[in-house]
């Protein structure tokens, strides 16, 4: 009988607790947002709990936060079980060390950190571009909790495709990173880093000045982000995103070729790039990865085959070469479909690119052959 008087009282406790955290939280606004720490809003984003003391504290106990830690919890388990740990492992039986020490080019790939990191794990520096925006560390503790819970959904459904094809989807993006009150590629960034166990220590916006990522005080003028981050006992790395045109023209007039030039030779990756590559006016990014990497690994949107000179490079090929999905069917590559017939191509557990399903991918990795 007492028993049963107490389960309704705990649970009156409990709800005054929680309207009393809903009220600090909707009161706490402004002026505690300034004290949000960058690593603590990337936790809170990512559905993991802020640090103890964090002005976020509040707004973790909100049935909205609950309910996105759950539910993207169990989308992150589910495609890091099924995609990152199997890229992991194979990207460590094959390209060993690749990138240790130097730069990651990705092009094209938009805010996908999870991949340029779990197939180069050492690298000290990624570098990602796309057309979708930066966007703002979000003051999340200026929102009401309703305002909240539903910008945690919309967080959520730009993971919705991600987490099936590995990719996001381009006209998607365009709606879903400008929705609710968390938008752009940076909290997009903040998921995946906290999501893989990285410590963010700064974050800084950028502009290109000359070829080098100059400060953009207050976000004026910023065209890209730097977060230094580091993993479980690992020294800091650099992550840099930009929005920027790789069409010819922009790719040279922006800086960002020369931004990229001057960090030196380093491996790429290129993935579910709507062969922009086998265009002529992408000829210029696709030289400069030609130039200045040791290692690419792309799917067939990648580089056509036609450029890579034999005698400069070694190519092997991994799954299955079953041509273009039927939006680029243009795109068929002969001399590709001949590699995978002839080449010896080894087999996959995961898939990248359009052909995302592991039985139906392909993946090409050309390592530079040595010599002057």
């Amino acid at each position: 009988m007492t028993r049963g008087l107490m389960r309704p009282a705990l649970r009156s406790v409990a709800a005054a607790v929680a309207a009393m955290l809903l009220v600090s939280f909707a009161a706490g606004g402004v002026r505690a947002a300034r004290d949000v720490s960058a690593n603590d809003t990337a936790r809170f984003l990512a559905g993991l709990a802020p640090s103890a003391g964090s002005p976020l504290a509040a707004a973790a106990a909100t049935p909205g936060w609950r309910q996105h830690a759950a539910e993207l919890g169990r989308t992150w388990n589910a495609f890091d079980r099924r995609q990152l740990s199997r890229v992991r492992a194979w990207a460590s039986s094959t390209l060993g060390g690749g990138g240790r020490g130097g730069p990651v080019f990705y092009m094209f790939g938009g805010p996908d950190f999870v991949h340029a990191q779990a197939f180069f794990p050492h690298a000290s520096t990624y570098v990602l571009s796309g057309l979708e925006p930066v966007g703002r560390q979000p003051e999340l503790t200026s929102l009401e909790a309703e305002t909240l819970a539903s910008s945690l959904t919309s967080l959520r459904k730009s993971f919705t495709n991600f987490g099936k094809f590995g990719y996001f989807v381009t006209r998607e993006m365009g709606v879903q990173f400008r929705a609710g009150r968390i938008t752009g590629t940076l909290p997009v960034l903040f998921v995946f880093l906290a999501r893989t166990g990285k410590t963010i220590h700064k974050v800084e916006f950028v502009r290109l000045r000359n070829g080098r990522a100059v400060a953009a005080p207050g976000g004026r003028g910023a065209t890209g982000v730097r977060i230094t981050f580091s993993g479980r006992g690992g020294d800091p790395r650099i992550l840099y995103y930009f929005r920027t045109d790789l069409a010819n023209a922009g790719f040279a007039s922006s800086g960002f070729r020369e931004f990229n030039q001057n960090l030196g030779e380093g491996v790429s990756l290129v993935k579910s790039a709507s062969y922009l590559m086998h265009l002529d006016n992408f000829s210029a990014v696709r030289d400069f990865l030609l130039r200045r990497s040791t290692v690419i690994v792309q799917d067939d949107t990648g580089i056509p085959l036609r450029y890579f000179d034999p005698a400069k490079w070694h190519l092997q090929p991994y799954g299955q070469y079953l041509g273009p999905i039927p939006a680029f069917k243009n795109r068929y590559q002969d001399d590709l479909a001949e590699l995978f017939k002839s080449g010896n191509p080894r087999p996959v557990k995961f898939g990248i690119g359009y052909r995302w399903h592991p039985r139906r991918t392909n993946v090409l990795v050309a390592k530079r052959r040595a010599g002057p």
